[in-house]
């Protein structure tokens, strides 16, 4: 089974998409920034991560899921080799509208844990399982594996996640708790309503901002513009009518907030490097 090592390379914020995956758990050389809820679960041992300027202890035997546009950057392992990881794009996951327990702490950037760790084997198994199944099996699989997250994080919601504890980070100055919530806000509400016409005064009256500034403090959180956001909010939205069902693209495009079928053609292609239809071609999960 392949273990995946953190790319100090990688662009900030650049989608990792669905992924089912088994990570080296390793200190990282500085946060990374991604817009999908991510869930984590270590097997042994335990990891330091800095989330949004504090310190929080990841526990082996238990279930962790945090939003991951917050910057995460592990800090320390210990007796940790490798940890199980599911990212679900920030988009299909409000689409299911899990309750307010669950989706209010994780878009204030908490990171939560279960509520059920007597049921850590079973959840090793399940993540392992899911993990197994994307690696080498038929595509269709993966909607199944969609269905099982989206059971197991209902469940989670309900067994009562408590937030884990966090410490000052101890060095550099802390992040700008007061922006960083502003940016957090427009980001999730930009993916709430990316499929709607949004202007720049839209997004800046959401979280009671001058339009300008908004961008400017979404930019400087984020490291990219709020349009791109948005368009790769959209892109996320068509990519799962793509692979989950028979609509034609025209249909999808105009449904996912684009104005034209070009306009969705150019941008598709410049975020995920080939066409609608070859995209549909490579991952679907239908028949």
């Amino acid at each position: 089974m392949a273990i995946v090592a953190f790319d100090p390379s990688r662009p900030n914020f650049t989608p990792y998409g669905f992924t089912c995956l088994r990570w080296q758990a390793s200190r990282t050389p500085r946060p990374d920034r991604h817009n999908e809820i991510e869930l984590n679960l270590l097997e042994s041992g335990s990891l330091t991560y800095l989330v949004g300027g504090r310190r929080v202890r990841l526990e082996a035997g238990q279930l962790h899921v945090f939003w991951a546009a917050m910057p995460h950057q592990i800090l320390e392992q210990e007796d940790a080799e490798n940890f199980l990881v599911a990212t679900i794009p920030l988009t299909w996951f409000l689409e299911w509208r899990l309750p307010e327990k669950l989706m209010q702490p994780l878009l204030q950037g908490k990171v939560l844990r279960s509520g059920e760790p007597e049921y850590a084997s079973e959840d090793v198994q399940m993540l392992s399982r899911w993990i197994d199944y994307m690696e080498h099996s038929p595509k269709v699989l993966q909607q199944i594996i969609l269905l099982e997250i989206q059971a197991r994080l209902l469940r989670f919601a309900l067994s009562g996640p408590s937030a884990l504890p966090e410490t000052a980070a101890g060095r550099g100055p802390a992040a700008n708790r007061s922006e960083l919530s502003k940016a957090e806000r427009l980001a999730c509400f930009v993916a709430q309503h990316c499929t709607q016409k949004l202007s720049a005064a839209d997004m800046g009256r959401a979280v009671e901002l001058h339009p300008n500034y908004a961008m400017s403090v979404f930019k400087n959180t984020f490291g990219i513009t709020l349009n791109e956001y948005l368009i790769r909010q959209r892109i996320s939205h068509a990519q799962r009518l793509l692979v989950t069902s028979n609509a034609n693209i025209t249909d999808i495009a105009l449904s996912s907030g684009f104005t034209s079928i070009s306009r969705f053609n150019a941008a598709f292609h410049e975020v995920c490097e080939c066409s609608p239809s070859q995209y549909r071609r490579r991952n679907r999960v239908l028949d």
